[in-house]
């Protein structure tokens, strides 16, 4: 008789032994995601009644793959190819960093810098990565109109496809280039109203030294923040006067303890301080900026 299919509470409960011998947090809870990529099911709405299902051989094979790149410390969005951020569901993939929780503070200072939704706001996001940064104002701003620029090629297309998944394709362009030097004049002396940015800030050094979720699966690039942490926070302060409009704001996403370093570049290149809002932890995330 053919094998007509394993009851999901078991493959689940196995999965969940295995992920948690590696030190995957909430392994019961991944390994019901796991499962229901697997089975094509919508994750989030059908994982908490996965022990119900019946799962065919061709799917407790797929399951198994996965289980075993999660075991890899694989991240679970690189499997899913998924990942929500703010109310948008984007798609991810190895060119890009995954999004965090964290980064939506860059998305609160705007809100609280902006509470007037209905303004036609010009924004440009540098260091685009899946675009989640642009994407989630422009869903808040129903009048604006965003560009998104990334060094890959690859993010570009990843954020314009993202774009379309949340229905902004008509506000938002992608531009494959390096930082503020990739728009072009004409642009730049229209002015943006606000620049977002999350560029990278991890000490070179110490990237080894990361969960190996992100120190062996993240895109080096969006990471090394070279010696100090601070060299793209080099290149993109100066251009700033050159990209933002008389009063535009920048908005850049920093790690722990360095608030103060980018304010003191920042203020050194004409840029006046205005907020720092924290993360979920409570750590200065996001440094907001005026151009004068």
């Amino acid at each position: 008789m053919p094998d007509q299919g394993h009851m999901a509470a078991g493959l689940i409960a196995c999965a969940s032994r295995r992920l948690d011998l590696v030190g995957i947090p909430s392994a019961p809870r991944e390994a019901r995601l796991l499962l229901a990529h697997a089975l094509g099911r919508q994750a989030r709405v059908m994982a908490p009644h996965a022990g119900d299902w019946v799962v065919s051989p061709d799917a407790r094979a797929r399951f198994t793959d996965y289980v075993e790149r999660r075991a890899l410390r694989e991240p679970l969005a690189y499997i899913t190819g998924e990942r929500g951020f703010w109310t948008l569901d984007l798609a991810v993939s190895e060119a890009t960093l995954i999004p965090r929780a964290d980064s939506e503070a860059l998305v609160e200072s705007a809100l609280r810098q902006w509470p007037e939704r209905t303004r036609p706001l010009r924004m440009l996001d540098l260091g685009c990565g899946t675009g989640c940064l642009l994407l989630a104002c422009l869903s808040e701003y129903p009048a604006a109109w965003g560009l998104g620029i990334d060094v890959s090629a690859t993010a570009c297309r990843l954020a314009a496809s993202n774009a379309r998944r949340a229905g902004l394709v008509s506000r938002s362009a992608f531009l494959c280039g390096d930082w503020g030097e990739a728009v072009g004049s004409a642009q730049a002396n229209a002015g943006f109203d606000l620049v977002l940015s999350n560029p990278p800030y991890i000490r070179s050094e110490s990237i080894a030294g990361l969960m190996p979720e992100v120190a062996n699966f993240e895109p080096r690039t969006a990471l090394d923040g070279g010696a100090d942490g601070l060299a793209a926070y080099r290149i993109i302060l100066p251009g700033l006067a050159r990209l933002l409009k008389p009063g535009g704001l920048a908005i850049l996403e920093v790690g722990a303890g360095q608030s103060g370093p980018v304010r003191a570049i920042a203020e050194a290149c004409g840029l006046a301080f205005i907020a720092l809002q924290p993360d979920l932890g409570g750590l200065d995330r996001a440094v907001t900026l005026r151009y004068a």
